[in-house]
């Protein structure tokens, strides 16, 4: 009953869709040809970070769960772009309801997002490219979320929870910071390519889930494939360069300031990693370089075209270290976050944002500028609570319906196996 059920909500789904599409206006002004250009390859690299992803994931969990833990992130890119079109871009950038939500009647299912460039976010690329661009974001947060409870989550019910997180946790965070009426970007609130759209709340929904689902029945820290670590952290960090300096929206100076700065904090992140370790005594592992690459990235996300080369590579060294710090924390305590999503992700993004209110040109704190940083701490600790607590209702709701997690004979048996009928041999 309940395959049928679901079903006729993806038929039901598409004769909507059918019935209020448009068909695309002939395009009547000029738009920069460089610029949609850079945009359209900033938004391919930005997809191309969702199977970074899955890579990365894949290889850092055992060999009973590679194949579903790789697919919770891929799917991600079918999910998220039927319910972006649909409703998810008018939710996050539709007409401003208070400065939280946008109206999800006003580009319904794409409507009027066509060939003309939208000047209150981009005057010189079409305004369906910047939809286009903005999905790849909401594709890979909900994604980032699913190493926190890799293991030991059902699938059908991951999907239910990326549907119900993107529609009430990530739209209204985006509203808020992107938005022109949005309520943290009318404060003056900073953040560049998503610090706090994208990995705060991504930490936060992953730090709630970790406890709300509990420890694994059997923790195995055995590495399925570190090769597909590494090659995964070079997709990531490859699609990063469209991840920010795309957010410039154009080929500009913004856009090389923020490219430079993205290659930059995620170097000095990895090399601070590894010698940290080493002078902690632990070995120089490829894993470790891995994250701290990827912690750097996700610090400097925030601040990318707001801070210069030094700067950046300062972002990178203390995110690193604090990083590593909370990662070290967290295997002491109780919570269960399998691939350490909350303190890369999420204390990342909070790092970042943190010296993004610092460092950000003319209106940072070293600047003598007092109240960007005290909107920055005022946004974050509203993302957090909203995050984590939104989060935490939203796992209850699934778990009340679907149930989330797996039993224990098909946590035993592995994710690939009793969820998907496949294995890695």
């Amino acid at each position: 009953m309940g395959k049928k059920i679901n079903f006729i909500a993806l038929a039901i789904l598409v004769v909507i869709s059918i019935a209020f599409g448009s068909n695309y206006p002939e395009l009547t002004s000029s738009i920069d040809k460089g610029d949609t250009a850079w945009m359209l390859v900033s938004s391919a690299f930005v997809l191309l970070m969702t199977p970074g992803l899955s890579f990365f994931y894949g290889g850092m969990v055992n060999k009973k769960n590679v194949l579903s833990t790789m697919l919770q992130s891929f799917v991600a890119l079918g999910v998220i772009s039927v319910l972006w079109v649909v409703v998810g871009f008018s939710l996050a950038f539709g007409d401003s309801i208070g400065g939280i939500i946008g109206n999800p009647l006003t580009y319904l299912n794409f409507k009027d997002v066509g060939l003309e460039p939208n000047p209150d976010y981009s005057g010189t690329i079409p305004f369906l490219l910047y939809a286009l661009f903005q999905l790849k974001f909401a594709i890979i947060t909900p994604a980032l979320i699913t190493g926190s409870f890799a293991g030991r989550v059902r699938f059908r019910s991951y999907i239910f929870f990326m549907v119900l997180f993107s529609i009430f946790i990530y739209a209204p965070l985006a509203h808020m910071t992107w938005h022109p009426e949005g309520l943290f970007r009318n404060w003056g609130v900073l953040d560049f390519a998503g610090g706090t759209v994208v990995h705060m709340s991504a930490g936060f929904a992953a730090l709630a889930g970790a406890i709300y689902l509990g420890k694994r029945k059997e923790v195995i820290e055995e590495h399925a494939n570190i090769p597909y670590v590494l090659f995964g952290t070079g997709l990531l960090w490859f699609g990063w360069f469209g991840f920010n300096a795309g957010s410039a929206l154009g080929a500009n100076g913004d856009a090389v300031i923020a490219f430079a700065n993205t290659n930059i904090a995620s170097a000095t992140a990895m090399i601070t990693w590894l010698f940290y370790e080493r002078m902690l005594g632990r070995k120089m592992s490829t894993v470790g370089a891995c994250i701290g690459a990827v912690v750097g990235l996700v610090a400097i996300t925030p601040a990318a075209g707001f801070v210069n080369i030094s700067q950046s590579m300062f972002i990178g060294f203390i995110a690193a270290l604090i990083s590593n710090w909370m990662i070290y924390l967290k295997n002491r305590s109780a919570i269960d976050d399998t691939l350490d999503v909350f303190p890369s992700h999420g204390v990342g993004g909070i790092v970042g944002m943190i010296l993004t209110g610092v460092l950000a040109n003319e209106v940072g704190l070293v600047y003598g500028e007092t109240d960007t940083f005290l909107y920055h701490m005022i946004a974050l600790v509203i993302t957090a609570i909203f995050t984590f607590g939104g989060s935490w209702v939203l796992f209850k709701v699934v778990d009340r319906s679907l149930t989330m997690r797996v039993r224990e004979d098909q946590e035993e048996r592995g994710l690939d196996l009793s969820q998907h009928g496949e294995q890695v041999n």
